[in-house]
């Protein structure tokens, strides 16, 4: 492969297909004991038997509590941080499919010499107010040394509330999928691709802050929100930027820029931070038409939730305990593990906060639905991750029930860094992952992947027809990532709705066009909007073939929608990947199609 420039010019590197598919992964393996460091006396004060003290009934829950062992928190003065560090990420590297989960979290102060790399299932935060409290010397570093270069498949992992300053100035996060990159400074400058500059298929920036320039080379796709970087080196398809300061200007399709001055709707995620010696959560308020950091000038706005409001649950736990602690009027903290549901945990209280760490794991077992929210104002959804179970699921995140048409403009339901997965880590079916029914949600930044490799995959093993669907009116998305479903990945029939960042790839593994066809149109579309929408607008979205079982497919369109002015779209592509099926057009009737095996896109610039 061609290296990118070094002379700092802003060229493209030549596109190159995603070969996700290739490599049957590690089986699963079970996570080692690892203790977990000293946390602050205060947060674990609760009491864990109700005493006449406590006030608490016989079956009341406490809230609080230590955060379990998998949960690592250092300060300054811990010794042998790197060797536990290193500990980790040996046991986490090629991990994909395994049952461990870590977040390392870090006391407001300033380290040196740390390099924390970071392997699946593993978050690395900062426990301050600000990222400027966390002052790390060193590097939070992702790679893909253990799949031969190729970054396509570094999922799942995070990093967030931290400043940076990099060895070498400048910091490599080489990521794909459900790797978000939040409230981040980094005093130097950003490398999105791995070592070697293979293939790379990110990512997700927002609240941060890059001081050089971001660097993508090989990254083929990536949205950046409500931020500031130095620069901006080059694009291969498809970057994105809202609400970024220093973003390139609009050029798209050459080089594939988009560019919006601002967020139309923006709240950032929830986090928890050290008080003194207390743990809290934060809660970020509502922006709209943001630009920029909400830390850069000072204490971020918003409130405060002492973590003794919240039911900290650990692996192990039942749904029923989980209702019973919303019921009864605590948030829920799920501390890192896997947990396995035999019915939905149902979140019926406004303004509750659900919270995973270390991306813990809900199971739908024996058909269950996960997690069903109520039409009510501000739910926060984020850092956990849904997987299906062997028996079908008709859904597995219900954000509203059905009708639902409560007005929540002042107050939205966010779900944020909630990925859906259905397959891989075993066999698995859903229906449709998740359901959107309540008006004005955010879905800021989520994966909903129909496994295409690891264990219990296949056309039929792990059927799962649909990735999401909007009922719901005035929902907004920002960083949408839907791939592989065996129809529509997205079905959007709510009026007003927008979405900012797009990325699909089809099924890859259709058996033939038959498999596919929907009535006389060949596929189903990537994103449909459904014919009774009047109003909807996306910008910079993209869907890829890669139809490897059958190279011969053909695929109508990747986007479909009502011929119709209300229903806009800025800035569209498809890709074959290597030539392993086509597109017609881009959108309805319109666009170029798809030829050969170079990967080339075939792009609308607006549609209508």
């Amino acid at each position: 492969m061609s290296t990118p420039p070094t002379d700092g010019s802003a060229t493209s590197r030549t596109p190159l297909p995603r070969r996700k598919v290739l490599v049957t992964m590690t089986a699963a393996v079970s996570a080692p004991s690892l203790l977990a460091l000293s946390s602050p006396a205060s947060a674990t004060s609760a009491a864990s038997v109700p005493t006449a003290a406590t006030g608490r009934s016989a079956a009341e829950l406490p809230g609080g509590g230590d955060l379990g062992p998998n949960v690592l928190v250092f300060d300054p003065s811990t010794p042998g941080i790197q060797a536990k560090l290193d500990q980790v990420f040996k046991q986490q590297e090629s991990a994909q499919f395994g049952t461990g989960r870590y977040a390392l979290l870090f006391k407001p102060g300033t380290y040196h010499g740390l390099n924390a790399q970071l392997g699946f299932y593993t978050s690395i935060a900062g426990l301050g107010l600000s990222p400027d409290d966390t002052t790390i010397n060193g590097d939070v570093t992702v790679d893909a040394g253990w799949f031969d270069g190729n970054a396509t498949q570094n999922f799942w992992r995070s990093a967030e509330n931290l400043a940076l300053v990099p060895v070498n100035g400048t910091n490599r996060w080489a990521v794909a999928q459900a790797a978000p990159f939040r409230r981040m400074h980094i005093k130097g400058g950003l490398n999105l691709a791995p070592d070697g500059y293979g293939w790379a298929s990110g990512g997700y920036i927002a609240d941060s802050r890059i001081d050089g320039t971001v660097g993508p080379y090989s990254q083929q796709q990536w949205y950046t929100r409500d931020s500031s970087v130095g620069g901006w080196l080059n694009a291969v398809w498809n970057m994105v930027f809202s609400g970024v300061e220093g973003a390139p200007a609009q050029s798209f399709p050459d080089p594939p820029y988009t560019t919006l001055a601002t967020t139309p709707v923006s709240r950032e995620k929830p986090f928890l931070y050290l008080d003194g010696g207390s743990y809290k959560v934060f809660l970020p308020e509502k922006r709209t038409n943001a630009r920029g950091t909400t830390w850069g000038s000072g204490t971020p706005r918003g409130t405060s939730v002492p973590l003794t409001q919240f039911y900290v649950a650990k692996p192990g736990v039942t749904a029923a305990t989980l209702n019973a602690a919303l019921e009864q009027g605590l948030h829920l903290l799920l501390t890192p593990g896997i947990y396995h549901l035999d019915r939905a945990v149902e979140v019926k209280r406004a303004g509750t906060v659900v919270l995973g760490l270390g991306y813990a794991t809900l199971v739908a077992d024996n058909g269950a639905t996960a997690m069903k929210v109520a039409d009510v104002d501000g739910v926060r959804l984020a850092g956990f991750l849904i997987d299906a179970g062997p028996v079908n699921s008709s859904t597995l995140l219900e954000v509203g029930p059905e009708g639902a048409s409560k007005d929540h403009s002042d107050n939205p339901i966010t779900v944020q860094d909630v990925f859906i997965r259905i397959g891989g880590a075993g066999p698995a079916k859903a229906t449709t992952s998740m359901v959107v029914n309540s008006r004005h949600t955010i879905i800021d930044h989520t994966w909903i992947w129909r496994a295409d490799h690891g264990e219990g995959v296949g056309w039929e093993t792990n059927r799962a027809d649909h990735g999401l669907r909007v009922n719901g009116d005035d929902v907004l998305a920002t960083g949408l990532f839907v791939e592989h479903f065996n129809k529509y990945d997205v079905q959007w029939h709510g009026q007003r709705g927008r979405t900012v960042f797009f990325q699909n790839e089809k099924a890859y593994d259709a058996p033939n066009q038959a498999a596919i066809q929907n009535g006389s149109v060949k596929g189903y579309a990537g994103y449909k909007v459904a014919d009774s929408v009047t109003a909807h607008e996306g910008w910079g979205l993209g869907s890829y073939c890669y139809y490897k079982d059958d190279p011969t497919i053909r695929q109508d369109h990747g986007f479909a929608a009502p011929n119709t002015a209300g229903v806009k779209f800025h800035n569209l592509l498809v890709v074959s990947l290597g030539g392993k099926g086509q597109y017609e057009h881009v959108i309805n009737t319109t666009g170029s199609a798809t030829v050969g095996d170079s990967t080339r896109p075939s792009t609308v610039v607006s549609y209508p």
